[in-house]
């Protein structure tokens, strides 16, 4: 792998447990934009569409790191 070929075992390891750690906080943060969008006077549909769409795409990130 080019991208990682220098990388030790540990360190892979230590970069992906990095990278979802940020992909999680990316989540919560959509999820909180997400609830905030659902709860003005008149949500934004085009906004929350793209807001869920970037959370699914990071759900499946996630899941697709922890298999």
């Amino acid at each position: 792998d080019v991208l990682y070929g220098s990388l030790s075992q540990k360190e892979l390891l230590m970069t992906t447990e990095a990278h979802l750690s940020a992909l999680e906080s990316k989540h919560h943060r959509l999820e909180a934009e997400i609830d905030g969008e659902l709860h003005r006077p008149s949500p934004d549909q085009s906004r929350l569409s793209t807001l869920k769409r970037e959370n699914l795409r990071i759900k499946e990130e996630i899941a697709r790191l922890r298999s």
